[in-house]
C-alpha cells in the first residue's frame, strides 16, 4: 500500500496526540501550527528562573494519557514523573470560612462531618450517582463519537442510564444531595472545567467532581508543558514534521473529499486527510463555504483572565490549589453568561506548583497562577484600562480571602487576557472550551469527530466531542484516530 499523508492543523495537544497514534499506524503525519510552539493552550512561559503553564493546572484520568505513551510503545512513567495533589482545594469563603478537600477520604469524610451531619452518607450517594454516570460515559459518550452508529457495547450500556437525580440542573441536583451552603458552593464550581454555568448545565456533569475525589488531580514534575515535549519526542522519532508559524488558510477539496491545504503565502500541499485541531466553528471557514462565521457570542464558553507572577518570596502557608468565592456566585455567573461582564466581585483560582514542585520556581521565590473567569466578548478590547480594572477586582476579592499584598515582592509577571488567548489560539473571543455545554444538545452533541460534508476531513479538540480538559482532549484524539481507521481503511 502506497504511503498515506494525513495533515493536522493545529498542535494543540488533541492534534500531537491523533498524529501520534496516526504515525503508529504508518500515517505520514504533518501538523501545522501558526504560533511559535507546539502544545495549543497547554503551553509555558519562562523566564528568570520561573516556569509558568500558561493553560491547564491539573489533569484528571491519568491512565488515559498512560494509554496514549503505550499506544507508542512507551510507559509513561518512564518520560513523566505524575505526582498527586493533596489536598485537592483549600477553599475560602465570602464569610471567611475555609475548607481544605483532602484526596484523602478518610480526612474528607471527618471534614464533611464537621459542617453537615449526615454529608458522609449523602456525599457517598453523590458519588454512587458520579460513577454510574462515568461507567455509561466510558461505553459511550467517551468512546463513540455522535451521529455515528452505535456498537453493541454502546446499546447495552443505554439500557442502564440512571434517572433519578441525573436528568435536571447541575446545581438543583447539588442541592438535594448536601445542605450546606459551603459544601453546595464547592460542588457547583466544577462545571466551570468545561468552561459553563452550574445554573445551566445538566446534571450528568456529576461525574467531573467524582473523577476527581475517585481518581485524584495530578500534576507534573516541571510543569505540564513536559507533556506536550514528551509527545514533541516521541513524534520526532516516528517522523512526524511539525511546522510552527505555519497557517493554514484553506482545506482543499475535490470532488466531495479533502485533497490538501493551503498556507498563508501561497503554497500548497497535498493530504489523504486534515484533521481540524482548532475551534470547531472555523472549520467552515477553512473550507470556504459560504457565510461561515465563529459561533455567536451567547454560544460561546468561558475565557479567561489570567496573572501569571513569580515572587521573590515563599508563601509556605499557600496550598497548591486554592480557590477564593465571591460573595454571590448566582450573579457571577449572570454577569458572565447574561450580562456579558468581567464581574465587579469574580471567584478567584490560585495555583501554586511550586509548593509542591521547587523545579518551576527558583530558590526562596513561588511561582503563581492567578485566574478568575471571564466572557468571551469579541467587542472587549482588553487595554489597559480593562486590565487594570480586572487586577484591582481580582486582588480585592484575594485580599479579603486573607491573601498577602503580591506587589511589593512581584519579580516576574505577565497577564493573559481574553483577547490575547483569542490573537494566539484563534478561539473565538478566547472562549477556552469552544461553545459551552448548556442544556443537552450542547452538552452531548457537540461537533462530530467527523465531517459529514466532506470526506477525508476530521475534528480533534476540546472545541469538539467529547469536550474541554486534557482527558477529554486525549480522548477525541482516540476516537478520531479510529474514525480514520474505519473510514480510510488505515
Amino acid at each position: 500500500m502506497a504511503e498515506r499523508r494525513a495533515a493536522i492543523i493545529g498542535a494543540g495537544l488533541g492534534g500531537l496526540a491523533l498524529a501520534l497514534r496516526l504515525a503508529v499506524r504508518g500515517w505520514r503525519v504533518t501538523i501545522f501550527e501558526q504560533g511559535p510552539a507546539p502544545g495549543g493552550k497547554m503551553n509555558r512561559w519562562s523566564v528568570d528562573g520561573f516556569r509558568f503553564d500558561t493553560g491547564p493546572s491539573l489533569i484528571t484520568m491519568p491512565w488515559v494519557f498512560s494509554d496514549l505513551f503505550r499506544e507508542a510503545g512507551v510507559d509513561l512513567a518512564d518520560l513523566l514523573e505524575l505526582r498527586r495533589v493533596d489536598p485537592l482545594a483549600d477553599y475560602v469563603f465570602d464569610d471567611a470560612t475555609r475548607l481544605r478537600v483532602s484526596a484523602s477520604l478518610p480526612e474528607w469524610l471527618e471534614t464533611l462531618a464537621r459542617f453537615e451531619p449526615g454529608g458522609e452518607r449523602r456525599f457517598f450517594e453523590f458519588m454512587n450517582l458520579g460513577a454510574r454516570i462515568y461507567e455509561l460515559s466510558a461505553r459511550t459518550f467517551f468512546r463513540t463519537a455522535p451521529f455515528e452508529p452505535p456498537d453493541r457495547d454502546a446499546l447495552a450500556a443505554l439500557r442502564h442510564i440512571p434517572l433519578r437525580r441525573a436528568w435536571g440542573p447541575y446545581h438543583r441536583s447539588v442541592a438535594s444531595f448536601f445542605r450546606s451552603p459551603h459544601l453546595r458552593r464547592i460542588y457547583e464550581r466544577f462545571p466551570t472545567y468545561v468552561g459553563s454555568s452550574p445554573y445551566a448545565i445538566p446534571a450528568t456533569l456529576l461525574l467531573i467532581p467524582y473523577l476527581e475525589h475517585a481518581f485524584g488531580g495530578w500534576t507534573v514534575t516541571g510543569g505540564l508543558y513536559r507533556i506536550v515535549e514528551a509527545l514533541v519526542d516521541l513524534l520526532a522519532r516516528r517522523g512526524v514534521e511539525i511546522q510552527t508559524g505555519a497557517r493554514v488558510e484553506r482545506i482543499l477539496t475535490a470532488g466531495g473529499r479533502v485533497r490538501g491545504v493551503s498556507l498563508a503565502g501561497g503554497a500548497t500541499q497535498p493530504f489523504d486527510v486534515v484533521a481540524h485541531n482548532g475551534d470547531a466553528s472555523l472549520t467552515g471557514a477553512l473550507l470556504g463555504l459560504p457565510g461561515a462565521a465563529p459561533m455567536p457570542e451567547a454560544e460561546r464558553s468561558l475565557s479567561g483572565f489570567v496573572m501569571l507572577v513569580g515572587l521573590r518570596r515563599r508563601l509556605p502557608e499557600q496550598a497548591h490549589h486554592t480557590v477564593y468565592f465571591s460573595a454571590d456566585y448566582r450573579a457571577e455567573f449572570a454577569d458572565l453568561f447574561e450580562r456579558r461582564l468581567f464581574p465587579d466581585d469574580p471567584t478567584v483560582y490560585v495555583s501554586m506548583p511550586s509548593r509542591t514542585d521547587r523545579t518551576v520556581a527558583p530558590e526562596g521565590g513561588e511561582a503563581l497562577f492567578i485566574m478568575a473567569n471571564a466572557p468571551a466578548n469579541d467587542g472587549d478590547s482588553w487595554d489597559e484600562q480593562q486590565v487594570a480594572a480586572a487586577r484591582r477586582a481580582v486582588m480585592t476579592r484575594l485580599r479579603k480571602g486573607g491573601f498577602p499584598d503580591l506587589d511589593p515582592d512581584i519579580a516576574v509577571a505577565t497577564t493573559w487576557t481574553p483577547r490575547r488567548l483569542q490573537l494566539a489560539y484563534g478561539m473565538p473571543g478566547g472562549a477556552i472550551y469552544g461553545s459551552h455545554s448548556h442544556g443537552w444538545r450542547r452538552a452531548f452533541l457537540r461537533p462530530s469527530n467527523r465531517e459529514r460534508r466532506v470526506g477525508g476531513l476530521y475534528r480533534v479538540g476540546g472545541s469538539g466531542h467529547p469536550g474541554g480538559g486534557t482527558p477529554t482532549v486525549l480522548l477525541s484524539a482516540r476516537i478520531t484516530s479510529e474514525l480514520i481507521r474505519k473510514h480510510e481503511g488505515q
